[in-house]
């Protein structure tokens, strides 16, 4: 039988330092990371796609913002701008890997879902919201916007200025998991789970979406667990994981435990909002049932000893 393995798209497979977000620059990039899949398609591996959405859900909110302030459009709640980049970056996605498929006369389905991920509605990050989304705005305008819609703003500790800030609850449930699953083992290359998947709590059997955004690589390690992954993988912008990171005595970590990550986790050598959220998706895989999760760069996937491999 196939291998089954779930690949989170980090940021960079999408979007590079430095650029502007231009569509021909996310349709090159997309396409240079679903190139580096090609091993495990002529492997033939059955893939499931998780994939990012932080840039292109701030450029949607952007668009609300100036439909308001131009037409007096309604600006859109938080569920619905992850839907709207799931849908259009599993179009890149899909793009990609077709023309991809089509140099290498490969023959392969490429299906994008628009997933809804299931919370806690009392999840304690509801209360404690610290998840900036969304442009930066003077303290004024962000206490009028706060004053007129509720939200809430949070200085940005580099001093760009006042953002929105979210609640990232633990994702739950990823709805239609069995869907994923039989299309993925029926050899369908499915994108889901997008951003982390459209945030939603049900009450009395009814879904409501909330203004949250959940964590794309936990979302990923969910799917990963649900739906009996072989294999995970995260890519990111770096080959492996290191400890002390950028100093001295950096190390690169080929192989660790999940005893091993979790004390490198509270001895505070991975940085939030970068390769903390990582590890703990690593591991939450891993505790559910996967045997190993493999953090690296998406170029450095040709190398069968890529990147960090965390294992029970």
């Amino acid at each position: 039988m196939s291998k089954l393995a779930v690949i989170a798209f980090g940021g960079n497979a999408l979007l590079r330092s430095k650029q502007k977000g231009t569509y021909k620059e996310q349709i090159d990039n997309v396409t240079a990371t679903c190139k580096s899949l090609l091993n495990f398609v002529k492997q033939g591996y059955n893939i499931v796609i998780g994939h990012g959405n932080g840039p292109q859900v701030g450029n949607v909110m952007l668009q609300h913002e100036a439909g308001k302030k131009v037409f007096d459009l309604e600006v859109m709640p938080m569920d619905f701008c992850v839907s709207e980049t799931q849908g259009s970056i599993g179009y890149l996605i899909e793009q990609g890997l077709r023309n991809v498929f089509a140099n290498e006369n490969i023959r392969r389905n490429v299906v994008t879902l628009v997933t809804s991920v299931v919370v806690d509605k009392n999840d304690p990050m509801f209360s404690n919201p610290t998840k900036p989304v969304g442009p930066y705005y003077e303290k004024e305008e962000a206490d009028a916007y706060a004053k007129a819609t509720g939200a809430i703003f949070k200085e940005d500790p580099k001093g760009n200025g006042w953002r929105k800030v979210v609640a990232s609850p633990k994702p739950l449930k990823i709805t239609n998991v069995d869907i994923v699953e039989s299309l993925a083992k029926q050899g369908n290359i499915v994108v889901t789970v997008g951003g982390g998947g459209i945030p939603v709590v049900v009450e009395n059997g009814f879904f409501q979406g909330v203004e949250a955004v959940i964590d794309k690589d936990l979302a990923s390690a969910l799917t990963a667990s649900q739906i009996g992954a072989d294999e995970f993988y995260i890519l990111t912008d770096v080959p492996k994981v290191y400890i002390n990171f950028k100093k001295e005595n950096e190390q690169a970590l080929d192989l660790i435990t999940v005893a091993q990550a979790k004390q490198y986790l509270a001895e505070g050598h991975f940085t939030e909002g970068s390769m903390a959220p990582k590890v703990r998706a690593a591991i939450y895989y891993i505790e559910h049932g996967g045997t190993e999760c493999i953090i690296t760069e998406a170029g450095q996937l040709e190398n069968p000893s890529c990147g960090t491999r965390i294992v029970k």
